[in-house]
């Protein structure tokens, strides 16, 4: 049976499953990107720009896996998460600075995510969303104290999956293709002020402050999760290399096709129409109606809510691991609250945190979209950060950035940090 069909279709088969069984925390941290935040920014840049923000989708798959990728490195070599590793190596300055960036980026996210949760509540069931705010953030929080984050992905990663259908719209919007292709491989940017605030939002809520740490974070706790040590022999570590490496660029290349998607599905129907300001989630939901019809509303508030259910807890957790991993707390995302109560503790401080904001006021999409903005505006020294430990060979050892790392991380840092100060001096 040597090198017969059958042999190299069993052989294919077992090729695939190792495939699919590599992939984990960069897969999650890939569906988790796409949260209401990203929907509302990628939905707001098709509909006021059509399809002149498309190019950012293709950019942005190389920077993106780039830099997640040194952060699931820092948590495989070192077997510690990013602030943990920050409390060892550097000045206490340097790691509560990273975590205040990080605090204030993720409190922001959560309250817009939050508030568009409620407000795709409200379009499912007609109830007002600030009667809904509270339930949606108690729900959330009981989901995380007695279940399991595994738990809610294995029950929502399913609903993220209506996501999809904005590439079905895509293509049953028809288009005008050589416009497409146009805008995605030759791009025209702006230094409109409109535009560069909407560029910054694109690059913020794709590279993600939230997830460096949360990519880590889970790294490290996948590993122990599968009574696996972190760390030597040289060959098991350059295994899960090469595994997280696999992991992190399939997750965040899912992410961006349905970026690009969001973005040219409303281009295509809303820009197209003449609806350039996206005020609410009703709004922004009939750029399903190509594939949905008079069902785009629900599957629009389905996406959203899967989309809010995967990324509010990486937000929650991400702080809590940041801030846990400073104190040298007990932590864990699967650890009973009694076991980690202080964890816990800062979990529902950025929940309740987030609920006051929505609270006092300010309409959902905006806010979805500001958030955003924040995250675009506060990531690039992170990256600086994550630059500095992934090349500190007292950390990664032999396992240091290669030229090429190195060479798309500072270009993200350069390129987020450029957007960010022209958006300020755009008149």
């Amino acid at each position: 049976m040597n090198g017969s069909p059958a042999s190299r279709l069993f052989a294919r088969a077992g090729s695939a499953r190792r495939f699919f069984r590599d992939l984990g925390p960069g897969l999650i941290t890939g569906a988790a990107d796409d949260d209401p935040s990203g929907i509302a920014t990628y939905s707001s840049a098709g509909a006021s720009f059509g399809f002149g923000l498309l190019w950012t989708a293709l950019l942005t798959i190389p920077l993106m896996s780039a830099v997640q990728l040194m952060c699931a490195r820092i948590g495989l070599v070192s077997g510690r998460g990013l602030a943990s590793v920050l409390r060892r190596h550097y000045s206490a300055r340097l790691l509560w600075f990273a975590c205040l960036l990080l605090l204030v980026a993720n409190v922001v996210n959560i309250a817009a995510d939050l508030g568009g949760m409620a407000e795709a509540v409200e379009l499912l069931s007609g109830l007002p969303s600030l009667w809904l705010i509270m339930p949606v953030t108690a729900t959330v929080l009981c989901l995380l104290i007695f279940a399991s984050y595994r738990v809610i992905v294995r029950i929502f990663k399913w609903l993220t999956l209506v996501l999809f259908a904005y590439v079905g719209a895509g293509l049953l919007a028809h288009p005008n293709w050589a416009q497409v292709l146009e805008a995605t491989f030759l791009p025209r940017i702006s230094f409109d002020r409109s535009y560069l605030m909407t560029l910054v939002a694109v690059l913020g809520t794709t590279i993600s402050p939230y997830l460096f740490f949360w990519q880590a974070a889970h790294e490290v706790e996948e590993q122990k999760a599968l009574g696996r040590e972190v760390g030597p022999p040289r060959e098991t570590v350059r295994e899960k290399l090469r595994k997280a490496r696999t992991d992190v660029v399939v997750g965040m290349s899912i992410s961006n096709v349905i970026a690009y998607f969001i973005i040219l599905t409303t281009g295509a129907t809303l820009h197209a129409a003449g609806q350039r300001d996206i005020q609410t989630a009703g709004q922004a939901a009939q750029a399903l109606r190509p594939i949905a019809g008079a069902l785009a509303e629900e599957l629009f508030c389905l996406g959203l809510l899967g989309a809010g259910f995967l990324g509010v807890p990486i937000l929650a957790g991400s702080a809590a691991y940041a801030v846990a991993e400073a104190g040298a707390w007990r932590r864990g995302i699967d650890r009973r609250p009694r076991i980690a109560k202080k964890f816990y503790a800062v979990i529902a401080v950025a929940m309740v945190g987030g609920m006051v904001i929505d609270y006092a006021g300010g309409n959902a999409i905006q806010m979805l979209f500001w958030a955003a903005v924040v995250n675009g505006v506060l990531a690039p020294p992170l990256i600086a950060i994550i630059l500095l430990v992934s090349n500190n060979r007292s950390v990664m050892g032999e396992h240091t950035n290669g030229r090429v790392l190195n060479f798309l991380g500072i270009t993200t840092a350069l390129v987020m940090s450029a957007a960010a100060i022209a958006m300020f001096f755009a008149g």
